[in-house]
């Protein structure tokens, strides 16, 4: 789906422009005016704009732009304003719709309503195939394909209950319309249930009539009586929760897991290729015990590892139990019918678990679950960038220099962290969306209320955000290079670290007051690899540990932080490819 570029700001014609600058703005002592030259933008990014022409015909002074001019110009403007990428709201959809447009397809309106006809019409196909036994494997096919997609299914559920004589079992023909239904559901399409929700103002039931106006030519199908079981017994939250459902699932296993994996497998190299780069530690900010750079970097791939599966463990739920969670209206119809049943049974076809205790509304409690895992997997990614920001300060990281690119405005030797720097902003963008919609989501009032319908429609912006800061993260750390001699050069003045393994020494051998002896040579104090050694000659300990101690070096006292580092692929365990839940058999 791309946005549009047919604003009036993007047009042919000629457009009064905002200039920051005027034709002639004077010093305070009047002299010395600075001029500016009209300029042709599209010359300057023909490539970007290619059907835009936008040039500066007038400018103006800074006394002919006072605040009323101002709002009425924006008035006068943004009447005619059409989405764009420079009209957009959010910058989701306008500077960083390239990096988060995979969404799309799952997060969006289109989205929304692609999974509420799927749901339909499904449901209408579901019943069908259980009542024909020689279909079976027509049936596994049907179904796998029902985990990918969603709409029409009701209907077929329906099709396939002995008792509901209305909707009979349709053709080879019937149900490959209605698969067509599915398949072929296209951008016109969503604009046609939008152009009929102006009408009926409920956007669900503009799906019910899309729906039955798609069928109209399709003669089994086209039946006043089957029409009319489309959406039959349903309340919209029936629909609504199961396209949502599948929304967060598709967009999860689809588009997150797969960054956030490659994220958590490029820790990983970096932990391994990096597992000997001995590295000075720091413990509130001052120099502590050594450990070495792939470690460090081995904590965050296992963090984010552990975090990530506690998000494929989240039970994406869904319902069906009409208005109020009891089957009212399906019972009032079919009394017969054993309607909890029938309606787990549709739920579980679309891959998603079953809850039976509901009100008009799935609970939403899974989703306060799923986000709250998503904020911990960004906390722990904000931590990274801060680590790395901070590494990069004391440069035992350089940045690989791309030609053309730019880090200060005024600064030329500047080589910023700016991948770091956008991923943590992003992150603590996405974390405060969907710290939002987790605690509010699992609230509503008595058997519902409408608060949540609006707040669903946001999902896609935390997981937008979210998305955009493992893409940043992973950009910056592809720019990465290890300085190895700016970390060798912090170890060499480091030799007082060394009096921690010297008074653990002590403490075995019986040595007296160790910690304190060691306190008055070290505490605030110049330390050498001289005094050390001095220090360690003179201790009454046996030859053998003596001589152990004076081998060691700030470089060499890592413990087993290279193990660490070169067995991360285990303890991470990733599977590539693993899924947000297990598709039902």
């Amino acid at each position: 789906m791309e946005l549009g570029a047919s604003s009036r700001v993007l047009s042919s014609s000629d457009v009064t422009c905002f200039s920051p600058v005027s034709t002639a703005i004077t010093r305070r002592n009047n002299r010395n005016p600075i001029n500016t030259t009209s300029f042709n933008l599209y010359q300057y990014h023909q490539q970007q704009f290619s059907n835009a022409s936008i040039r500066i015909s007038k400018t103006y002074s800074r006394r002919e732009y006072t605040p009323n001019k101002v709002i009425k110009m924006s008035r006068d403007d943004s009447r005619e304003f059409e989405l764009s990428s420079l009209t957009a709201l959010s910058p989701l959809d306008g500077r960083y719709w390239g990096k988060v447009k995979d969404l799309a397809p799952y997060m969006s309106e289109y989205g929304l309503i692609y999974f509420r006809v799927l749901v339909e019409v499904l449901s209408y196909l579901f019943e069908l195939f259980d009542s024909f036994e020689h279909v079976s494997e027509d049936k596994k096919a049907m179904q796998f394909y029902v985990q990918e997609k969603l709409s029409i299914k009701w209907l077929l559920k329906l099709s396939q209950i002995p008792e509901v004589t209305e909707v009979p079992s349709f053709s080879e023909e019937a149900q490959s319309f209605l698969q067509g239904v599915i398949d072929g559901f296209s951008m016109d399409d969503a604009l046609e249930v939008k152009n009929i929700e102006k009408v009926t103002n409920h956007d669900v039931k503009a799906v019910e009539y899309f729906l039955k106006q798609k069928c109209q030519f399709q003669p089994e199908i086209a039946k006043v009586e089957v029409l009319e079981f489309f959406h039959f017994a349903c309340t919209s939250e029936d629909i609504n929760n199961l396209a949502h459902a599948l929304m967060l699932k598709e967009s999860i296993n689809k588009v997150m897991f797969p960054v956030m994996d490659k994220l958590i497998k490029s820790l990983c190299n970096i932990a391994k290729d990096n597992a000997h780069v001995p590295m000075l530690s720091r413990t509130h900010g001052q120099t502590a015990s050594p450990t070495t750079l792939g470690k460090e970097m081995s904590v965050f791939a296992v963090r984010l590892s552990r975090e990530r599966k506690e998000i494929s463990r989240v039970e994406i739920m869904g319902k069906f139990a009409g208005a109020v969670g009891n089957y009212n209206a399906h019972l009032s119809a079919y009394p017969d019918v054993n309607w909890p049943q029938i309606a787990e049974e549709f739920v579980n076809s679309l891959g998603l678990t079953f809850n039976p205790y509901v009100t008009q509304i799935e609970t939403h409690d899974y989703m306060a679950e799923l986000f709250y895992a998503f904020i911990r997997f960004n906390n722990i990614l904000i931590d990274f960038d801060r680590d790395v920001w901070g590494y990069i300060s004391l440069a035992y990281f350089k940045q690989i220099t791309k030609a053309g690119e730019i880090g200060s405005s005024t600064m030329p030797h500047k080589v910023n962290p700016i991948d770091f720097e956008n991923s943590e902003g992003n992150l603590g963008k996405a974390n405060e969306d969907l710290s939002f919609l987790s605690m509010k989501l699992p609230i509503s009032r008595w058997q519902r209320d409408l608060t949540d319908s609006t707040v669903l429609r946001n999902m896609g912006g935390g997981l937008g955000h979210s998305l955009l800061a493992y893409k940043s993260a992973l950009q910056g750390i592809g720019k990465l290079k290890v300085n190895e001699a700016r970390l060798s050069e912090d170890l060499n003045h480091a030799w007082e670290v060394l009096a921690e393994p010297i008074q653990t020494v002590m403490r075995r051998y019986g040595v007296p007051e160790p910690y304190e002896k060691l306190k008055e040579l070290t505490r605030g104090k110049a330390v050498t690899r001289e005094s050390i050694k001095e220090f360690i000659l003179g201790l009454e300990l046996p030859e053998e540990a003596k001589a152990n101690l004076l081998n060691l070096t700030p470089h060499t006292y890592v413990g087993a932080a290279v193990d660490l580092a070169r067995n991360v692929d285990a303890a991470v365990n990733l599977v590539n490819g693993t899924k947000v839940l297990e598709t039902c058999s």
